[in-house]
């Protein structure tokens, strides 16, 4: 009975301090709002998302490679699933984040993110910046980086329809800036214009390179404003899912965005999205070691923005 007792406190305690300490929107704050795009689609695309074409299998001859040439079949060791990902912002404020590390002898940088307040004022940097955040950024050297990532903003995934994680993505670095606008932005209330503070972020955001070729740098800003997003090219580096020991079915590929809420939002119900894929392998997967003699055939069944299950 004590132990049962005990229990009871400990949730009553927890209650009362969550209760007690204000969410950032219930103190004069306008938040972003993370809309994770479906994956495969370019960044701004506003028609139906399985005919989005920012996809492809590419079959490489090393796996431990990130951005291996894609080859024939015969010649590859692994398969992947490569596409683009992007998230759009959609709410009332930007995202704004603020990376600071007090000497280059630290490799990471810790991240504050910056509250729009309602009357207009953005903070202008860490120090200023109201909320501490479980987020780090780190520079990456290579050679189509080469600039500080904040790290795990958005995980990608194959999930089977058991629900059971197949491959996981490899890829969790994010240089973040406004790369497209979003295709309903018309619709959005607070879209920065030229001028004023959301002017002033959008135009630092737009040319946002989050430090580039500054290894030595103790800050760096990455933030999406309202109406715009971020994407990642199918291309580049670590875009994909190793999918060679992959059986024949059908799974969802999922993308997440924000999915340990480290980051303050409106809205967390539309942080997931996910296409119904089909992988059918012609002759079934290679074998270890044994190389690939045809890619296997994927396909884009259905998509379901907004849901972490599709298949």
């Amino acid at each position: 009975m004590l132990r049962k007792y005990a229990a009871l406190a400990s949730v009553m305690l927890v209650t009362a301090i969550t209760v007690s300490v204000p969410s950032p929107a219930a103190t004069g704050f306008l938040l972003p709002d993370l809309r994770q795009a479906p994956p495969g689609c370019a960044g701004g695309f506003g028609g139906d998302p399985v005919t989005c074409t920012d996809w492809d299998v590419c079959l490489v001859i090393d796996p431990d490679k990130p951005g291996g040439t894609c080859v024939p079949g015969g010649l590859a060791h692994a398969a992947r699933l490569r596409f683009t990902s992007s998230e759009d912002n959609i709410g009332e404020g930007p995202l704004l984040l603020y990376g600071h590390r007090d000497n280059t002898g630290q490799d990471k940088m810790s991240v504050r993110q910056a509250l729009r307040t309602k009357d207009g004022w953005i903070p202008p940097d860490y120090s200023s910046a109201q909320r501490p955040t479980d987020a780090f950024t780190y520079y990456e050297p290579a050679r189509d980086h080469r600039h500080w990532h904040l790290m795990n903003f958005e995980h990608f995934a194959l999930v089977s329809k058991q629900g059971t994680v197949v491959v996981r993505d490899r890829k969790n670095g994010f240089c973040l800036g406004d790369r497209y606008r979003v295709p309903d932005a018309d619709r959005l209330g607070r879209v920065p214009g030229d001028s004023g503070p959301d002017g002033e972020l959008a135009k630092r955001l737009r040319d946002n390179m989050c430090g580039h070729h500054e290894p030595s740098a103790l800050e760096v800003v990455e933030g999406i404003s309202v109406g715009s997003g971020d994407d990642y090219k199918y291309t580049v580096d670590y875009q994909w899912l190793d999918i060679t020991g992959v059986a024949s079915g059908v799974y969802d590929l999922v993308n997440t965005v924000n999915s340990d809420r480290t980051l303050a939002e409106l809205d967390y119900g539309n942080n997931a999205s996910s296409v119904a894929v089909s992988i059918q392998w012609p002759s079934g997967p290679p074998k270890p070691n044994q190389k690939i003699g045809t890619a296997p055939v994927v396909e884009f069944l259905r998509s379901c923005p907004g849901r972490p299950r599709c298949a």
